[in-house]
């Protein structure tokens, strides 16, 4: 039996390696999000300077590890066999939740879900010993660390109302005096606020890193003997003043000497600041339960006693965290930044929604994104009558747009301006670096995230065509962290409670299940990921020229049409074979295809800005391809939805004489696709004529099946759900070769091999 918890060391370990890997991959946001969002620097830059924050803020973070020592359950009520229990259910729960958000690619906050792990798995434990001793329901509050608990509860929920607003003030006052065409400014505005900003940001790297180092506590002959911890503490306005004057004078030099854009500066060393506090203060939620355990391990051996015999008290002593372990995590969070994908898909979706530009809105609208906006607007109109008129014009100059050529990319262009990016990075380091001088693991993703929400607010990102967008997606990532509190309470107290029937047979069980469902979840990303780069997916239009746009347009109908066959193919089939699971897979692929259609029909207004004048008839022909193309798609989805509803309801299937009649259109309707794909592939766009002149034979085709069907009716049909569906079939099916004949019309009458494609550079979303 005592082998058992040797094993379960050594798999805390294997786990905290594993933790480090999902945990960075969604905390990854928190510090790349401004410096990416703003494009200051290169992305191997950003990822170079966050990687040297991130290993320096690991080796100064030994002072957090005592809240999962501590921090949420009184140790002294628990025997070392209930400890190792605890541990086990958290960390197997915590890889497993925060996999899945990398994988949904949400932001949710490491530090709630440690939290409410500890929190679920101790009231677990601490009811099965009830259970046992015949204990009250109320005892269960002495096994908890009530007064420490509260403190962090409150402090990570207050840290959302709290930085959302100092956010969004600071970036409004600072708008207010830089504006957006802030570069123009005096040297001195930008010396001051580079003097402001840095001074914030190197203070609190002195707060994180300097004071929880050994040598902190040393007292040194120039500081009048004083240790480095206190005079941090006793002489705060010195440092700041001195460092305020110090900075200014410094920035000044960079902008007028150097020629340096102070901002991106200050990207710099915020996201040098941000990568180091996130390290310090997170580092905890992946490693401090494993070097709990391990010390734990390391006290019950030397003891003597039995697993269940040996109390816990021990754990609430200091025990100074080893150096070398520490080091050791902060590389391998150094090695998640570089290489990890989902980290990646959890950034876009945070540099989506503070985006100043248009971007395809993730989110849908729901009654509350629309409540909230609506009530902005009437508070926006009640300032109107309070401001006087010159003010409010003033203001609004101050958050002018500035005008952005039209030969630059909007993929080239960043999600929001340096000043934005600088405050983000400004208000949220001194934020999160002022919780972790008091011990308070305030989350990180919480504060960064609704930083860069407060501040997108104020800069007026968020107008009248994406508000309700955005608003929806911050509401769906905040009811995720609601989410991540509550499922990771209850998933480890679930955890806890199955460890705790039988620790020699679930110990094993629940560890292999839960490095299957990691295997299989990164197996799935992967296959996404390469799903989407190989994937037959749509792109927009950049030609100014009619004969450009074909070329360019000439894809997107080869991949249209080549899904479309698989999914007229997939319905009859379904439909043939009663296969509830193709039609339902063939109801998925056919929306992505109608969703890709409408971003392409959104980007109509992006593309038309930047047509030259001489080149209007192109986007004539534009707009009538995608026409054309939703058309085609929408036949498509009524054909593929109306199949999987029919067999979903457990209708009566098919005749075989309508299945074979459905087989013998598809079949027609494979060639037709076929041979129009290979017009497009090859851009034989002659060969469209050969293809259009069997236009009557097709049609005549379906129409001969409806006859038929009309007077099967009359006779022997007696199913009115399938007279009801099969007519439908084939009414949708003379809409689609109605939608694809205008198409392929289209593109024979407007090409002209003889005129030389003209082609620009366009913004794209």
């Amino acid at each position: 039996m005592d082998n058992i918890y040797l094993l379960m060391i050594i798999a805390l370990v294997i786990l905290a390696v594993a933790d480090l890997v999902v945990g960075v991959s969604n905390d990854a946001v928190n510090f790349l999000n401004s410096a990416m969002g703003s494009k200051a620097v290169s992305f191997k830059t950003v990822v170079i300077i966050a990687s040297v924050g991130v290993a320096i803020g690991a080796i100064f973070s030994s002072g957090m590890m005592e809240v999962a020592r501590k921090g949420i359950f009184n140790p002294n009520m628990f025997m070392f066999n209930e400890i190792m229990i605890i541990f086990m259910a958290v960390m197997i729960t915590d890889i497993l939740l925060l996999d899945f958000f990398n994988t949904i690619g949400l932001p949710t906050s490491t530090t709630v879900s440690i939290v409410f792990e500890l929190l679920g798995a101790s009231v677990a434990m601490a009811l099965i010993k009830i259970g046992h001793d015949g204990g009250q329901f109320s005892d269960v509050m002495h096994y908890i660390n009530n007064e420490k608990a509260a403190e962090i509860i409150i402090g990570i929920l207050l840290s959302v109302v709290i930085a959302f607003s100092i956010g969004a003030v600071v970036q409004w006052f600072t708008r207010l005096l830089l504006s957006n065409n802030f570069e123009q400014k005096a040297t001195w505005v930008g010396a001051v606020f580079g003097g402001f900003a840095l001074t914030a940001i190197t203070y609190f790297i002195f707060i994180k890193g300097l004071k929880g180092t050994s040598f902190a506590n040393n007292s040194y002959d120039i500081l009048g003997g004083r240790t480095m911890a206190y005079f941090l503490e006793n002489r705060v306005f010195t440092i700041l003043a001195v460092s305020s004057v110090f900075w200014s004078l410094l920035s000044y030099a960079v902008i007028t000497v150097l020629k340096t854009n102070i901002y991106k500066l200050i990207i710099i060393v915020g996201t040098f600041a941000l990568a180091l506090a996130f390290a310090g203060n997170d580092l905890v939620n992946f490693i401090g339960v494993p070097m709990a355990a391990y010390n734990a391990f390391e006290l019950w051996g030397a003891s003597g006693l039995a697993a269940d015999q040996f109390p816990m008290g021990v754990l609430a002593e200091k025990v100074p965290a080893n150096n070398w372990l520490l080091f050791a995590a902060g590389m391998i969070m150094v090695l998640t930044l570089w290489f990890s994908t989902k980290a990646k898909n959890v950034v876009k979706t945070s540099l989506d929604l503070s985006s100043q530009g248009a971007t395809e809105e993730r989110f849908q609208p729901n009654f509350l994104s629309r409540g909230f906006v609506r009530s902005a607007m009437a508070m926006s109109q009640m300032s109107e009558y309070v401001l006087p008129k010159s003010w409010q014009q003033k203001i609004d100059k101050q958050f002018e747009p500035r005008l952005v050529s039209k030969k630059v990319k909007a993929a080239d262009l960043p999600a929001f301006d340096m000043v934005r990016a600088a405050v983000n990075l400004m208000v949220a380091a001194v934020l999160i670096s002022i919780a972790t001088s008091w011990k308070l693991p305030l989350s990180t993703t919480y504060v960064t995230f609704m930083v860069a929400m407060g501040t997108s607010l104020a800069d007026r990102a968020w107008g009248a065509e994406s508000a309700v967008y955005r608003v929806a997606g911050v509401i769906n990532v905040i009811g995720g962290w609601f989410f991540t509190a509550f499922s990771a309470f209850a998933a480890a107290a679930l955890v806890a409670y199955l460890l705790s029937l039988n620790l020699e047979v679930m110990f094993p069980i629940l560890l292999l299940a839960a490095i299957g469902l990691l295997i299989r979840s990164s197996i799935a990303h992967n296959k996404k990921s390469k799903g989407i780069i190989a994937e037959d997916s749509l792109t927009k239009a950049g030609s100014s020229s009619v004969q450009g746009v074909i070329l360019e347009s000439a894809d997107n109908i080869s991949n249209v049409v080549k899904r479309g066959n698989r999914i007229y193919t997939n319905a009859i089939e379904g439909l043939a074979k009663q296969d509830l699971t193709l039609l339902k897979k063939n109801k998925k692929q056919v929306t992505k295809l109608s969703d890709e259609v409408d971003i392409l029909r959104d980007n109509i207004f992006y593309f038309i800005k930047n047509l030259d004048e001489t080149s209007l008839r192109a986007s004539s022909f534009y707009i009538n391809i995608l026409g054309y193309l939703q058309d085609m798609t929408q036949s498509l989805e009524y054909i593929s939805k109306t199949s999987h509803k029919h067999i979903h309801n457990n209708h009566k299937k098919l005749k075989f004489s309508q299945i074979k009649e459905l087989k013998e259109i598809d079949i027609t309707l494979e060639e037709l696709f076929n041979k129009t794909k290979v017009a497009f592939d090859s851009h034989s766009f002659e060969q469209i004529g050969t293809i259009i002149k069997h236009k009557k034979e097709l049609f005549d085709l379906v129409t001969d099946k409806i006859n038929k069907q009309v007077a099967r009716t009359r006779t022997e049909e007696s199913s009115p759900k399938n007279t009801t569906l099969y007519f439908s079939l084939l009414l949708e099916t003379k809409d689609l070769l109605t939608a694809t004949m205008n198409l392929l019309e289209e593109y024979y009458n407007s090409h002209d091999s003889s005129v030389e494609p003209a082609t620009i550079h366009i913004e794209e979303e």
